[in-house]
C-alpha cells in the first residue's frame, strides 16, 4: 500500500533547495526600515528651522529638546545635508500645545492620573514637488501618577513625547509612507 499523505522529508528537502537557490542567485529580498524614502538624486539639502513655543504653558527646555531630536533623527536616517536657507526641503513650525489634564478619578473625587500632552505644528515644504507639502499638527502624550510632582517627571516625559512626535513627523514627511 502506497502512502500519498504529507511527507516531511520531501518538504524539508524542497525548502533547503529553495533557500540555497536564493543564496546562490543573490535573489534574497532586502528591506530597509530606517524610515527614509528619499531619492538622493533629487534631494540633497534640508533646512530645519527653529520651533518656538507658542503654547499657553511654557516649559523652556522643550524647544531645544525637540529641535535636537528632530535634527538628530534627520541626520541619522537620511543623507540630507542640513543648511540654512535655500534648500530642497524645508521644515518649519512651532510648539503650539503643552497641557496637563486629569485622566483618572479616584474614590475621593481627586485625579489619580494626569496626562501631559505636547502639540507641534509642522510646515513641510518640498521645493521639487509641491504635492508633498504638508501643514499639519502632531500631538503625543504620556500619563503619570498625580501623586508625583510634574517637576520630578517633566524631563523624562518630554523626552519620551518628543521622541514620539519626531517619529510621527519624520514618517509623515521624509518617510513618505
Amino acid at each position: 500500500m502506497k502512502h500519498t499523505g504529507f511527507n516531511l522529508k520531501n518538504l524539508v528537502k524542497t525548502l533547503l533547495f529553495t533557500s540555497c537557490l536564493f543564496l546562490l542567485t543573490g535573489c534574497i529580498p532586502s528591506y530597509k526600515f530606517n524610515g527614509s524614502a528619499i531619492n538622493y538624486d533629487i534631494y540633497k539639502t534640508i533646512d530645519i528651522s527653529e520651533f518656538p513655543i507658542r503654547a499657553a504653558l511654557v516649559y523652556p527646555p522643550l524647544q531645544q529638546t525637540f529641535e535636537n531630536k528632530l535634527l538628530d533623527t534627520v541626520t541619522r536616517q537620511t543623507r540630507l545635508q542640513e543648511v540654512d536657507g535655500n534648500a530642497d526641503l524645508e521644515m518649519t513650525g512651532e510648539i503650539t500645545g503643552y497641557s496637563l489634564s486629569p485622566q483618572a478619578v479616584g474614590t475621593d473625587a481627586y485625579a489619580t492620573e494626569t496626562r501631559l500632552t505636547i502639540t507641534v505644528r509642522v510646515k513641510y515644504t518640498d521645493s521639487k514637488n509641491p504635492n508633498n507639502d504638508l501643514d499639519q499638527s502632531f500631538s503625543a502624550y504620556r500619563q503619570f501618577s498625580s501623586s508625583l510632582m510634574l517637576t520630578d517627571v517633566q524631563d523624562d516625559l518630554c523626552n519620551e513625547i518628543c521622541d514620539e512626535l519626531v517619529n510621527l513627523i519624520f514618517n509623515a514627511t521624509l518617510g513618505n509612507w
